[in-house]
């Protein structure tokens, strides 16, 4: 990389840990610092949301899944405009102003309105650990893609520099730096994909008949997957709006229900087609790159070995491969925000949850918010570790999220949806559906048509909820 894309790069990290230092000096308590005063926009807290589910790590997974089945990927994402749309409609109305009536900071709070102390409890500890993995695969995406465009950088070096700046910023602003680098650094993303990935590596690759001639058919074809991939995504993503702790401090962000909703009718408008198309297409020019031989120099021999060994280094290989000098540092430094938008958001949905649900903390005064940052800081190193241990970032993503979902989701419907609830329902529903999820997952328990574990962990979960309801 040269000189003018290394200064480019530094003069975006520079910008996101001012953003982080301002936000340090304006944050008065741990409301400022959790869910940003309750006033915040719906564009901003649209993209920002957006830029927290997509961000990095299904950006890189995107191009992982465009690399090994073409455009038919995109049908991952297409889940999340449904989720978005569904929490819009089913969840923000019911939700949100008994956020501001009674100042919630975090998801399982709400819980601990309708269950008790005893739910509220095991649902921030499911929700910490289940985002403590989270921010964890993002850092990974972050350490692939500088793998992938400094060839002298290690994986591990390059975890501990991504793991650095975003800790840093994080710890320093709370959501309101989150908020608001994510909706500079979704921007940078889009332009960067728009006016700079895909149409030079459409011209570098030889437009699209070159491209056709390189891959099957079925590489261009919205088929190319099972019904069963489809209902795992389906049953792992959509949920995730609803029991999403990083969602809920937007949705108690938001100055009221018109701006929550609007914000996630936005979010989900950028999930599909935007960037659904966008991952998978470059991912999909990697692939016909790798075929081609450009990767040969980095002792990636050819895209069917590439498919089977790490899929998720072609993206990065590709813009290594195309991008010249001064744009290099423009679209890694659009990948590196996208990465950060999600890392940053996780932390501080893993720092809500043990501050605010486990810890049980509730002061607003500074000495709280020391305190908070403490913790955030701890929290960051923990995630660099596990992150350290970690290979696949879309594994492990989606094992993350279906070790939530298969606990919380519901319990979250009982609260919508129920006209009478019993707390050890809940609690019940909790603790066999997170287990089931785990012990299906851990000892690779065959299931049925190669369904995901998070069915059973659903399943489990609503039976024993029906169950110990209505005794």
């Amino acid at each position: 990389m040269s000189f003018i894309d290394i200064a480019i790069f530094a003069a975006y990290i520079i910008g996101v840990m001012i953003v982080g230092w301002h936000y340090y000096l304006k944050n008065e308590s741990n409301e400022d610092y959790y869910v940003g005063g309750r006033n915040m926009s719906s564009v901003h807290v649209g993209l920002s949301v957006v830029a927290t589910d997509v961000g990095g790590g299904f950006s890189i997974g995107l191009g992982g899944l465009g690399f090994v089945m073409g455009i038919s990927g995109s049908w991952m994402l297409f889940t999340g405009l449904i989720g978005a749309w569904l929490a819009s409609v089913l969840l923000i109305p019911r939700v949100i102003e008994m956020g501001h009536a009674h100042k919630l900071l975090t998801f399982p709070q709400l819980l601990h309105r309708f269950y008790g102390k005893q739910v509220a409890l095991l649902a921030g500890i499911i929700s910490f650990i289940g985002y403590l993995g989270f921010t964890s695969s993002q850092l990974l995406a972050g350490a692939k893609l500088a793998t992938g465009t400094f060839p002298a950088l290690s994986l591990d070096n390059a975890l501990i520099i991504m793991g650095v700046v975003a800790v840093a910023y994080t710890v320093a602003g709370g959501i309101k730096a989150v908020i608001y680098t994510d909706t500079f650094q979704w921007i940078l993303l889009m332009g960067g994909l728009i006016c700079i990935g895909i149409p030079l590596a459409y011209i570098k690759l030889g437009g699209m008949d070159a491209i056709r001639e390189s891959l099957p058919p079925e590489f261009f074809s919205f088929t190319n997957l099972s019904w069963v991939q489809f209902v795992n995504w389906l049953v792992t993503i959509v949920p995730i709006w609803f029991i999403g702790m990083t969602l809920y401090q937007r949705i108690f962000a938001c100055k009221d229900e018109k701006t929550a909703r609007k914000a996630w009718y936005i979010a989900g408008l950028f999930e599909y087609p935007v960037m659904a198309f966008m991952g998978v297409l470059l991912g999909l020019f990697a692939r016909v790159a790798a075929d081609a031989g450009m990767f040969a120099e980095f002792d990636y021999a050819s895209g069917a070995a590439m498919a089977e060994t790490d899929p998720e280094m072609g993206l990065p290989l590709l813009l290594r491969s195309i991008l010249p000098v001064g744009l290099t540092g423009l679209m890694m430094s659009a990948y590196f925000s996208a990465i950060m938008s999600t890392a940053d958001s996780c932390l501080m949905a893993a720092s809500g949850n043990f501050v605010t649900d486990i810890l049980g903390l509730k002061s607003t005064d500074k000495k709280v918010i020391r305190i908070s940052q403490i913790i955030t800081l701890v929290i960051g190193v923990l995630a660099i570790l596990i992150a350290s241990q970690m290979q696949n970032v879309l594994d492990l993503m989606l094992n993350s999220y279906a070790f939530m979902v298969s606990g919380l989701f519901v319990p979250v419907l009982g609260m919508l949806f129920a006209e009478k609830v019993k707390p050890y329902a809940a609690l019940s529903a909790m603790l066999v559906g997170g287990c089931s999820t785990l012990i299906f997952s851990i000892f690779t328990i065959p299931i049925p048509f190669g369904f995901d574990p998070i069915i059973v962990g659903i399943l489990s979960s609503a039976l024993v909820f029906v169950a110990v309801n209505r005794k």
